[in-house]
């Protein structure tokens, strides 16, 4: 039997907000918080005290991070940011940038494939960062934490040089940073850099430099998208993801069709995009989701000899539709030039490749579109969410170390983690 290891008596849950990549596709996050914030109780008013985000959704997360009021306001804010975007808020969408940007790239082949000037990538992404620095007041991060409104925040990238997911994170003084295989957590104070090399969509953004290293998109190489939440004392976690996939409701409706031609570029960018943002996210919580059962039929008196295996409640939100077929529809209603890179490279619905198309498809008709479905999506899940929002108050037992606890199982969706994962 494996020694127990001490952990600190918990007098309360920490609960944390856990928000995944995906371009576009995390408007649907707005939606859903927005929704979260209605069913937010009076006496609840900051219900996430650690809030974590990659890619689209680290930019999510720091803009509720940051906010000076409390969790509705700031998910006000965000809803408002969203519907006010357009493709050329995220990256300039003329023909003189997109024809610059595919010569400098073919130019990088007579060097070895670099750039002597600046980072390689299809799209320039530079009002992204105007965005994030005007709408993001980083100083107030600092700020909620030293009130006790923000136990910590993280923001995942991807280190090109080491090949590892970084989970940079601001918090409580106490937090220690960890490393795991091909991860690891190191503190830092959250810039607009940070988020930018988070959101650097292999390829299509520039990379960012931060230090000595290069940094991409956090979604590249994240194989624990849950784990930096926990790391950081998280017991209950809120996901948002954007996908479908994960629902067995959906399975039955994906039959396979008969190819009508080869994969397009787009089609297998899509696939690819869908392997970063969705498949890692979708394996951790399933991985979770089994464990969970696992000891759920183990005698309670043999799981004190399990120490460091302790349950994590969670709540799961995902798409109950196809953003692939609402991308497809809407690919019309792009700015001419990224319209014809679109349908040139087959991000199309007939070219296979609408699925690589819904990352970068930053226009109000599908921005609209995906922030009614996710608030849809979790009003229809409002009386578990209010649950799930309810605060908790819950005392370690004693002689239980390891364990905060046994409990019922909740009417939402649980899991079961190592800390030291």
């Amino acid at each position: 039997m494996a020694e127990e290891q001490e952990i600190p008596k918990l007098t309360h849950q920490s609960s944390a907000l856990v928000l995944s990549g995906g371009g576009a596709r995390a408007a649907y996050q707005a939606g859903v918080l927005k929704a979260l914030a209605e069913l937010t109780p009076e006496s609840n008013p900051n219900p996430f005290q650690i809030i974590c985000g990659t890619s689209a959704g680290a930019v999510n997360a720091l803009l509720l991070a940051s906010h000076p009021g409390n969790f509705r306001e700031a998910v006000e804010r965000l809803c408002d940011l969203w519907m006010g975007l357009t493709v050329d808020s995220i990256y300039r969408s003329s023909w003189t940038s997109l024809l610059g940007n595919i010569f400098s790239i073919s130019r990088s082949l007579f060097h070895q494939g670099v750039s002597r000037q600046r980072p390689l990538a299809l799209l320039d992404n530079s009002p992204l960062r105007e965005l994030i620095e005007e709408v993001i007041q980083f100083a107030n991060i600092q700020r909620n934490i030293d009130e006790g409104r923000l136990r910590a925040v993280c923001v995942n990238a991807m280190s090109y040089s080491k090949g590892e997911s970084v989970s940079f994170f601001q918090g409580a003084q106490e937090l220690t940073e960890w490393r795991r295989f091909r991860r690891y957590g190191t503190r830092a104070e959250i810039t607009s850099d940070h988020l930018m090399a988070s959101a650097a969509i292999p390829a299509l953004f520039a990379t960012v430099k931060i230090g000595d290293d290069y940094y991409g998109d956090g979604a590249v190489r994240q194989m624990a998208p849950i784990s930096p939440a926990l790391h950081l004392g998280a017991n209950r976690v809120f996901v948002v993801g954007v996908s479908d996939n994960r629902s067995p409701v959906h399975w039955g409706k994906k039959r396979s069709q008969a190819p009508r031609h080869s994969p397009s570029m787009a089609q297998i960018v899509g696939q690819m995009f869908n392997a970063a943002f969705i498949d890692s996210l979708e394996g951790d919580l399933e991985h979770l989701d089994r464990v969970n059962l696992l000891l759920d039929s183990v005698h309670e008196k043999e799981l004190m000899g399990l120490s460091p295996l302790r349950p994590v409640e969670s709540a799961v939100i995902e798409p109950s539709q196809s953003l692939e077929r609402l991308a497809g529809r809407k690919v019309r209603n792009l700015p001419p030039a990224v319209r014809w890179l679109f349908r040139s490279t087959g991000a199309t619905t007939a070219g296979g490749g609408a699925s690589a198309a819904s990352y970068l498809l930053f226009e109000k008709p599908f921005i609209g579109e995906l922030i009614e479905l996710g608030y849809q999506d979790a009003m229809w899940e409002q009386n578990k969410l209010r649950e799930f929002l309810r605060p908790h108050m819950e005392v370690q037992e004693p002689g239980r170390r390891g364990l905060f606890g046994r409990r019922k199982k909740p009417a939402t969706e649980t899991s079961t983690h190592d800390p030291n994962e």
